[in-house]
């Protein structure tokens, strides 16, 4: 890591829970398909798949009963989400105001996020001047949490993992950032983040703007949560 770097050279965003609150259009659409199997499926079963690559989810919803191809199941959700995202994108609006400032500023954005190319161009067209760089699910081999969508999004942007920051908020997200060398901000949305060294941890994007952008890649930690959070 650059620790003598101002700004980074980029910064690396998830999507599904970090900048758009579209859980709740995933969750929903879960809910939706195990029903037509009569399999009995909670929101807080939808919590657990947060995150998780699509290949994962649709394997877990085929294991409680959802009598389907895997590709038939991811077919189905994405379609779903994509919809109801071209219809509405959900911002979440402390994320919405971060990414504003970043690209004011001039530092490249990726996008680096689980779900497909399909929803991924649907919420980028409402954006379009906003990443330069779009990672999807099916444009990787191994998903979070492994490293490698976010080393495949610095690799694209042309720069050093080690100077980037990444913004995530599932625990799948957090891993698949930390383990990569990105310095990492988990937000606490709507699941636990787990505490690491070096990692910092916050329950909003509000007071986070560009020049503590800057900090956290220089080093500085920000821990807002505590043990159980």
């Amino acid at each position: 890591m650059n620790e003598k770097a101002t700004l980074p050279a980029a910064v690396l965003w998830d999507m599904d829970g970090t900048l758009i609150d579209s859980e709740p259009y995933w969750i929903g659409a879960e809910i939706e398909l195990a029903r037509r199997f009569g399999v009995g499926w909670t929101h807080e079963d939808g919590l657990q798949l947060v995150g998780n690559p699509l290949s994962v989810s649709a394997q877990i919803m085929i294991e409680r009963g959802v009598a389907l191809e895997p590709d038939e199941i991811i077919t189905y959700l994405l379609g779903r989400v994509t919809a109801q995202v071209r219809q509405r994108v959900p911002w979440m609006d402390d994320a919405r105001a971060l990414l504003d400032a970043v690209v004011s500023a001039g530092i490249p954005c990726a996008l680096v996020t689980m779900s497909y190319s399909m929803l991924a161009d649907a919420f980028v067209s409402r954006v379009p001047d906003a990443f330069a760089v779009v990672v999807s699910g099916d444009q990787v081999t191994h998903g979070k949490p492994h490293p490698e969508p976010y080393l495949t999004a610095a690799e694209r942007l042309g720069v050093d993992i080690g100077d980037c920051v990444a913004l995530e908020d599932s625990s799948a997200g957090v891993g698949s950032a930390y383990a990569s060398g990105a310095a990492t901000i988990g937000v606490r949305r709507l699941v636990p983040i787990q505490a690491r060294p070096g990692l910092s941890r916050v329950r909003s994007l509000d007071g986070i703007d560009v020049p503590a952008l800057g900090r956290i890649l220089g080093g500085e930690a920000v821990d807002q949560l505590g043990e159980s959070e």
